[in-house]
């Protein structure tokens, strides 16, 4: 079996963002069965959960919220806006 380490590269919005949606979804074990059913995908997962957690000092500063919500719109304008939005109306 090779265990070479594959790297995946962010910027740290990205980072963030995803962050906050693994712990999301890694908190409602349904939502994580229902997303991923195959178990074994789960080991990647918590192995990227942990490694962001571990980076990110974001996550534990008192205003999470709103740094989280710019990030968002970053990454959003980034890739040409909130397409979203336009569901929502």
């Amino acid at each position: 079996m090779d265990e070479e380490a594959v790297i995946i590269k962010l910027t740290r919005d990205q980072a963030f963002v995803l962050s906050d949606w693994l712990y999301e979804v890694m908190m409602e074990s349904d939502k994580l069965d229902a997303i991923v059913p195959d178990r074994a995908v789960w080991s990647g997962i918590y192995a990227i959960s942990g490694t962001l957690e571990k980076t990110l000092a974001e996550m534990f500063m008192p205003d999470y919220v709103g740094r989280l919500e710019q990030a968002r719109q970053r990454l959003l304008e980034a890739m040409g806006g909130d397409e979203g939005a336009e569901e929502q109306e």
